[in-house]
């Protein structure tokens, strides 16, 4: 007489499958949210591309600055006049196309209070501000470019060093709180597009504007997860629920 392995107990058996069935439910749930989520993201790309090719608009007033939806006025493009602060201007590291360097950010003085100008880049040799031609600190020049939110120190981006003048965000805040500046001073900064004198150097217009958009892929991802949940049910089922208890022999 041949014994052969007893069945799984029931409650066992429905425990796997209440299992995997919420583990579907759970997968396929992700998938529509990434789906969501990639419509999101493209409305925000297409938004973003009208705004960077857009005609200019005035730099806001300072009385406007604390309303201001920072989703809404990422990448818009506006028009400041002022003069710019040479003497208080900060060298942030930057990796760029061009190879590593140093972001020029100078603090402009508006008649509306202060907001810092990201002038662009300049490789290491240009890093001095007497290596480079600038206008003079009483003129009043003209900048269009790019609104941008402060940096966020976190994985890839290292934090500032204010105490030994080790720049790696570009943080309107703490750059202030380092110089002096006329308050009061924006929360945000300016992308320069253009140079403002002509000179070689900074080197303007190199605002990289790319959103990761890897919504299909993890929607997919889950999907395919569900599908094999999915098969794994009809195997329980057609395996510990379908089949008789075996005889023995």
């Amino acid at each position: 007489m041949t014994a052969q392995r007893a069945p799984q107990r029931p409650a066992r058996r429905w425990a796997l499958l209440i299992f995997l069935i919420a583990a579907t439910a759970g997968f396929i749930a992700l998938g529509l949210w990434q789906v969501e989520r990639l419509g999101w993201k493209r409305e925000l790309i297409a938004r973003v591309e009208a705004r960077i090719h857009a005609d200019p608009v005035a730099f806001p007033a300072a009385a406007d600055w604390a309303g201001l939806d920072p989703a809404d006025a990422e990448y818009r493009r506006v028009t400041a006049r002022g003069r710019l602060l040479h003497d208080q201007e900060v060298a942030v590291y930057a990796s760029t196309e061009r190879g590593p360097g140093y972001w020029i950010m100078t603090p402009m003085a508006t008649a509306d209070g202060a907001v810092w100008i990201n002038r662009g880049y300049v490789d290491n040799a240009h890093r001095r501000r007497d290596s480079r031609a600038r206008v003079d600190a009483a003129d009043v020049v003209e900048i269009t470019g790019l609104l941008r939110q402060p940096d966020r120190a976190g994985l890839l981006v290292r934090a500032n060093v204010p105490a030994e003048d080790r720049w790696y965000a570009r943080v309107p805040a703490e750059m202030t709180a380092a110089r002096q500046v006329p308050a009061p001073v924006a929360p945000f900064f300016i992308d320069a597009q253009t140079s403002i004198d002509g000179a070689n150097w900074p080197v303007p217009g190199l605002t990289i504007v790319h959103f990761r958009d890897n919504h299909l892929s993890y929607a997919l991802t889950w999907f395919g997860m569900a599908l094999l949940t999915l098969l794994a049910i009809g195997f329980v089922w057609r395996n510990e629920f379908r089949r008789g208890a075996p005889d023995a022999e």
